[in-house]
């Protein structure tokens, strides 16, 4: 092996020149001694080095590199600390996180790395472990044994080769695969051999063995991918090759990163990919999650980006809960047991593993007497949005006699029954998925339980009965006390907690902690926000809602699914309070205040934010809108993005707030412009014409709020010879003829701002604000250019910048219209000043 100018190296400290014979060392007995005994070891492969030859062979901590060091080969160790298992492993050689893309022993693991040893043997690549047996090969028959060498590429892929030509390749683990596809590796069918390149997940996130699911190309020659459950159920499909996209997947459409592309032949058929940047690190991997999840590293943030996963819903992946698990998208942990039931195997759980499912809490008791049977065990009604697969279909005049048929048979787990049709569940319950209430797919489903599962609770209560009737003295008089010190103190007791730390506050509490609503902090078109103080001395904000015309259940229900959304760049929501038409919100508080009043106001305590700063609060937005947009359960449109509506916490992290307003208002889609929602200035063009509107509106009022963070004044104001001048045109304008864009910076930073950094915001500012909203980005595209992953070309001057009152009063915006639309332009212009009279305070915010 080569590594710069020495020719090998041995695994003891001595190293040898390849101008050996030039140095005079001969001379020298302590030289010439090492010499010898160099010789007499067995020689080894130490760090740097790409290639592994026939002499030589890997062990203990020592790897080879790829030349430019991009991948690694070697031992890695796998488990917690008192784990022994070790495994032959390729990682990431430039990522701070280690990152494993294949594993040879996979599901052998080594137990004594120092001992175990790969080498070439008869022109195989073999793994030996501590106890000399083979327990991985290459296992080809090759003719050229003597002369075969390994070599780590830098694409990741580990390849046996002839040593005198390169391109005769012997075997290659790009052929091989286990859960990663990397750039340039095929995943597909061999059609004369049968053999299909497929990945297949982890057990769970600390063990690289086979798991249950597995991706690969369909084998009935088709050109469509299937994601499979235990290799033998499909739950997921790529759709059909359409000479650009797989037609089931839109987001490869977004392929400003990636390259794609499919072959099909009479020799074979494979899906492959490359980066159009190849600096750029990605992988495809099918996860322990059950899906196929697209990843790019970010440099910068030193963390790995989700691009996209399929499918896109966690509990579309089948039975990925186990045996009487649920998963559920709405709660914080997507499985949990039905009513009954316990873990299986905490261990596996806890590593994300939940293929072994729930177990019994207590064993069914089964007689010969269905009228026994009824007494030892009853039922649970459990709602699911699908039933499980292998029940015994029959007809059933009732729902008696269907549950009279399941007591019947010692081996029934549960019954559903419908119009007629009777399904009973003699082996473990797969893939059931939480419904919620008032779900129209739900399916309700009979779970037999031992009636002392059921009874347990009432059992229970009466038990807290008899103990609170014994000691209701000791109880009224602690009460009496609580009461006393209640009033006096003005305290509030602890609200209930719904669901994870999400509460349910009384509008009593509220009113206490807010001090009866005194301290007001703003408001908008959906309610007005109010300062208050928990008892725990947590400051929250408070915002009444107006105009919510929801029914109790409908608004808990939703206000839930909005509590579950977490991430750093979204305002988190604390509670609730839900009593008829008093409908409240309860956020953390933002102790920075919103954005707009650093930008424009210069109130007192107000700062004046760097560019750094902007730069930052920029891509923090674009993250919380992604999150939104493509990470939730339902997408979520905020419909009202605004300096106002983004809060700073105490380090200037921007924290988009009302995201989940949209979602419990709902959203008029109207053609009249005083009902619809949103503020005048960051409305898209199509809202204003009356199409229905998509995530791109978000996009487009993000477009413009860039632009008033880089002017740090409203993209609308009136000059000293009182001309209304419109800051995106001209911003649009210098950019456009490349003049220095610090030009149109905040006069404030007095020009100490990175030129770059603010001509690649104008540049995404003025793609978001796009006429057609085809034409501007996603929140994740804008993610991945803010954060240097995407290059942002320059963009063309949208015809709406360049539209406006020469006039104080207004700027007029249009969507591209069509040829036969163009004679509206006149009557649209004409009627916007009336729109504007006629807006109601509601929409203003």
């Amino acid at each position: 092996m080569k590594n710069k100018h020495w020719d090998w190296k041995i695994n003891t400290s001595f190293f040898f020149c390849s101008d050996w014979a030039a140095m005079d060392v001969w001379k020298n007995p302590l030289l010439v001694l090492c010499f010898i005994l160099c010789f007499s070891l067995q020689t080894h492969l130490s760090l740097g080095g790409d290639t592994i030859s026939g002499n030589q062979s890997l062990s203990g901590k020592q790897t080879i590199v790829s030349a430019g060091g991009n991948f690694v080969l070697g031992f890695i160790k796998r488990g917690n600390s008192s784990s022994s298992n070790h495994y032959l492993g390729i990682w990431y050689g430039k990522v701070f996180v280690q990152t494993e893309v294949w594993v040879a022993n996979r599901n052998n693991p080594i137990s004594d790395p120092s001992s175990a040893e790969l080498k070439l043997l008869d022109g195989n690549l073999v793994l030996f472990n501590e106890s000399r047996v083979i327990i991985w090969s290459t296992n080809l028959n090759s003719t050229i044994s003597n002369s075969a060498i390994a070599v780590m590429n830098d694409t990741g892929n580990f390849v046996l080769r002839a040593a005198s030509n390169e391109s005769k390749i012997l075997w290659q683990s790009f052929d091989h695969p286990t859960h990663t596809w990397l750039p340039g590796a095929k995943l597909g069918l061999d059609k004369k051999t049968n053999v299909t390149q497929l990945l297949t997940s982890w057990k769970n996130s600390d063990n690289p063995a086979e798991g249950l699911f597995s991706l690969e190309v369909d084998p009935n020659g088709t050109s469509q991918y299937f994601l499979l459950w235990n290799r033998t159920r499909q739950y997921w499909n790529s759709g059909t090759w359409n000479g650009q996209i797989f037609s089931l997947v839109p987001e490869m459409r977004l392929n400003y990163l990636y390259n794609f592309s499919y072959v099909s032949n009479d020799e074979e058929s494979y899906f492959t990919y490359s980066m159009y940047d190849p600096r750029i690190l990605s992988r495809v991997i099918v996860d322990i999650s059950g899906q196929i999840k697209v990843l790019t590293w970010l440099t910068n943030n030193q963390e790995w980006f989700l691009f996209f996963s399929l499918p896109r819903e966690q509990c579309e992946v089948y039975a990925y809960c186990g045996a009487f698990g649920v998963c559920s998208e709405n709660s914080l942990s997507s499985c949990s047991c039905l009513n009954g039931f316990v873990v299986k195997s905490p261990n596996d759980w806890g590593m994300k593993d939940y293929s072994s499912g729930c177990k019994r809490r207590t064993l069914l008791r089964c007689e010969n007497n269905a009228s026994s049977n009824e007494a030892e065990n009853k039922f649970w009604e459990f709602s699911s949005t699908a039933l499980p697969d292998n029940s015994h279909e029959m007809y059933s005049e009732s729902d008696a006699a269907c549950k009279l048929a399941c007591l019947n048979n010692c081996s029934c787990n549960a019954y559903a029954y419908s119009g007629g049709n009777c399904a009973i569940w003699t082996e473990a319950l797969l893939n059931l998925q939480q419904a919620d209430d008032g779900e129209s797919s739900a399916h309700t489903i009979h779970i037999r339980l031992a009636a002392s599962e059921l009874l347990s609770k009432s059992n229970g209560k009466k038990i807290v009965i008899a103990g609170v009737v014994s000691s209701v003295g000791i109880i009224l008089l602690l009460g009496l006390v609580f009461l006393e010190i209640w009033r006096k103190r003005g305290s509030v007791v602890n609200p209930e907690v719904v669901e994870g730390s999400l509460m349910a506050f009384t509008h009593k509490r509220l009113q206490i902690v807010t001090k009866n609503f005194s301290e007001k902090m703003g408001g908008g078109g959906f309610g007005s926000v109010f300062k208050g103080t928990l008892p725990d001395s947590s400051v929250i904000a408070v915002k009444k809602l107006e105009s919510i015309s929801q029914g109790e259940k409908q608004f808990r229900t939703e206000v839930r699914t909005i509590g579950t959304i977490q991430h750093v760049n979204l305002v988190r929501l604390r509670g609730f309070c839900s009593e008829g038409t008093k409908k409240l919100l309860v956020y953390d508080y933002m102790p920075n205040g919103s954005l707009d009043t650093h930008l424009f106001h210069g109130k007192e305590g107000s700062k004046i934010l760097d560019w750094k700063t902007r730069f930052q609060i920029a891509l923090g937005i674009a993250r919380g809108l992604a999150y939104l947009h493509e990470k939730c359960r339902d997408c979520i449109i905020h419909c009202d993005i605004k300096p106002e509506n983004i809060l700073l916490d105490a380090n200037f992290c921007p924290k988009v707030a009302d995201f989940g307003l949209a979602k419990l208002v709902g959203r008029d889609f109207s053609r009249v412009l005083t009902t619809m929602r949103g503020t005048r200035g960051y409305l898209a063009p199509e809202w204003i014409s009356g199409v229905a509107i998509t995530t791109k509106v978000d996009v487009y009022s993000y477009g413009m709020m860039l632009f008033e963070l880089i002017s740090g004044k409203r993209n609308t104001e009136q000059s000293e010879d009182g001309k209304v001048r419109f800051f995106p045109t001209w911003a649009a304008s210098k950019l456009d003829a490349g003049e220095d864009i610090l030009t149109i910076l905040d006069s404030k930073l007095e020009g100490n701002a990175d030129a770059e950094e603010v001509r690649k915001i104008c540049r995404v500012a003025c793609w978001c604000i796009q006429d057609g909203e085809i034409h501007r980005p996603t929140m994740s595209q804008v993610v991945q250019i803010l954060e240097g992953l995407l290059e942002v070309n320059k963009p063309p001057t949208p015809r709406t910048l360049q539209v406006y009152f020469d006039t104080p009063e207004d700027i007029v915006f249009f969507t591209e219209l069509s040829t036969s639309q163009s004679s509206q332009v006149q009557s649209n212009v004409s009627t916007s000043s009336q729109a504007k009279s006629t807006t109601s305070a509601g929409d203003k915010s």
